[in-house]
């Protein structure tokens, strides 16, 4: 033993450190022989892949013997390295103990999601069974051949500050083990740092010896006293999504990595950010693009009705199913489904969601044979899920399940210098389809500029709509937006949300209404008819069809969504809508 921890210690004076400082600065419960023994085999161990990675070697061969040398001081079954390209493809990945031939693993014997994961999100990975932890698929526990109790522990590799890898292990948890999780998470990181600065001098010096004479002596020139930064991702472009704002920039740079990964992504963010272009951007960018993309919101539809329109139902299995009908997920197999206001399905519509989630598989109603699929799902909502989670109304289960990657979608009010290329997107979008040559005076987008816009693009795009209706001239000045004359309703509804007091706009029903109409009849119109005479939210008594309008616009156009705002049935809005001839917006 004492020949032992001379041999430890000259190897760690070796690399700069003191074996009995390290061992006293550890709490006096680990400096039992046990305690003492693990940490003299980690120093022991980290010097020696210190020597290896230091070596004059192939940079496969390096990484190899470090997942070999990881046997010999960490309590472990499986170790894998894997490394990144410039794309998120792997690139170079060695493994030992995944029974197969040689240091480079079969791709499909890898725990794909918890490295993609790993990756994805730059932090430490620890599970301390992957039966109950919610980023393991089947498949993944199949590949790590868990019969019993499986710990694992995943860390990034990073190059200057930049995720390019993971470093994993996994164990069979024992409860007389003296390895500690949270010990060897630090431990992993350490080895992951130096094994990312190797790759970082690696690739460095393949770079340089690739690099001509003549363009190496270009950069030396212009370069010479200048320090080089990080390189920056490119650029990304998204149909549809427009604007070039640091929150929008940092939000697609996001959705251009997260897109590579199979990885459930919950989209937040306030109606009419444009959380769904979000979600078709992901999708595209995926190596699903040539894949369905399906949607559906949640909130449009009953319970009973979204059960059937997501798993789908057989011929006979309530009134109005004459014939078999596949679901969303089917026809979303191998492809993605968007799920909207997912923060609106009831509790026990959750249960049934979470399974088919988790496990992939369902069944038709009326059916009792399960269908497996390939679905990615993304979710979205405008709802504060933490606290519903809080109040028992969004189950915690299903809140980890889809929370995996949460992408917050900025607001309109959060990225100002894009109204004015929004707004002429619009405008041109109103010209063409309308014929008219209309266009923004500069003080036009002065008043754009200076609104709040709680409604966020799509009040961008109806403010913009309305007033071009209504310009008398060929271009829209600042006195042509309601705002500018008092009616802005959206700017009222602003002002009550925030506490300040709301100047209210003027009664829209004639004045010969409220001077001809008894008080008795209006009290008698009112009870037969629940629309007439109400107030409207902020505060204005419109007309029925003013109002019902006002809420589908607040309320996205969905009917159900308006009609828990003004407090009555989806039929009766409908009935309403249908009445006038109002046409339904698809948003």
């Amino acid at each position: 033993m004492h020949h032992n921890i001379s041999k430890s210690e000259q190897n760690a004076r070796d690399c700069g450190i003191s074996l009995p400082n390290a061992i006293k600065r550890c709490p006096k419960s680990d400096t039992n022989p046990a305690s003492v023994a693990l940490h003299e085999r980690a120093l022991t161990g980290i010097f020696e892949i210190s020597k290896v990675l230091a070596d004059a070697a192939r940079l496969e061969l390096k990484l190899a013997k470090v997942v070999d040398l990881l046997h010999s001081f960490v309590q472990m079954r499986h170790g894998i390295i894997a490394l990144c390209d410039a794309e998120g493809g792997l690139d170079i990945t060695v493994a030992s103990g995944c029974g197969t031939n040689g240091n480079e693993p079969s791709r499909s014997r890898l725990p794909r999601n918890a490295i993609d994961q790993i990756v994805t999100t730059d932090t430490p990975l620890l599970a301390e069974d992957i039966a109950m932890h919610p980023t393991f698929t089947a498949a993944d526990i199949e590949v790590l051949g868990a019969s019993d109790t499986v710990s694992f522990i995943g860390v990034p590799i990073r190059v200057d500050g930049n995720a390019i890898g993971a470093l994993t292990l996994d164990r069979v948890l024992e409860s007389r083990s003296s390895y500690r999780l949270d010990d060897d998470v630090r431990l992993l990181t350490m080895i992951a740092n130096m094994v990312g600065q190797t790759v970082k001098l690696h690739r460095f010096s393949a770079a340089d010896r690739e690099r001509t004479p003549e363009l190496e002596h270009r950069l030396q020139t212009k370069f010479s006293d200048v320090k080089h930064p990080a390189p920056r991702r490119k650029k990304v472009h998204v149909e549809g999504m427009i604007g070039d704002s640091p929150a929008i920039s940092a939000l697609l740079e996001k959705i251009a990595v997260v897109a590579k990964a199979k990885t459930t992504v919950l989209l937040r963010g306030e109606s009419g950010t444009g959380k769904e272009l979000a979600a078709k951007a992901i999708h595209e960018l995926s190596p699903r693009a040539k894949r369905p993309f399906v949607k559906l919101n949640c909130a449009a539809l009953p319970e009973t009705v979204l059960e059937s329109e997501l798993f789908g139902h057989e011929k006979g299995a309530f009134t109005s199913a004459f014939n078999s009908r596949k679901g969303r997920f089917e026809l979303a197999d191998k492809g993605t489904l968007f799920l909207d206001e997912i923060g609106e399905i009831s509790a026990s519509f959750q249960a049934k969601l979470l399974r088919v989630l988790q496990e992939q598989e369902f069944e038709r109603v009326g059916s009792n044979q399960t269908i497996k699929v390939d679905v990615r799902v993304i979710a979205a909502t405008n709802r504060n899920l933490e606290e519903a989670v809080a109040r028992n109304e969004f189950r915690a289960d299903l809140y980890y399940r889809i929370n995996v990657v949460p992408l917050l979608v900025p607001a309109l009010r959060q990225r100002r210098s894009d109204i004015p290329l929004l707004a002429a997107e619009f405008l041109k979008k109103f010209n063409d389809e309308n014929g008219c040559t209309l266009t923004f005076d500069p003080r036009a987008i002065e008043v754009l500029m200076k609104c709040e816009f709680p409604g966020n693009i799509r009040e961008l795009e109806n403010c913009v709509h309305r007033t071009a209706i209504l310009a008398e001239g060929l271009s829209i000045g600042r006195n042509d937006f309601a705002c500018s004359q008092g009616q802005c309703f959206a700017e009222a509804l602003w002002k009550c949300r925030s506490g300040k007091a709301a100047l209210q706009p003027p009664p829209i029903l004639p004045e010969s209404a409220n001077l001809a109409t008894p008080p008795d009849e209006a009290a008698s119109s009112a009870a037969t008819n629940p629309l007439a005479g109400a107030t409207h939210p902020i505060g204005a008594r419109t007309p029925d069809i003013e109002r019902v309008i006002a809420a589908m616009e607040r309320c996205g156009w969905v009917q159900a969504k308006a009609a828990r705002l003004l407090g009555l049935t989806p039929r009766q809005i409908g009935y309403v809508l249908r009445k006038y001839g109002v046409e339904i917006k698809r948003l």
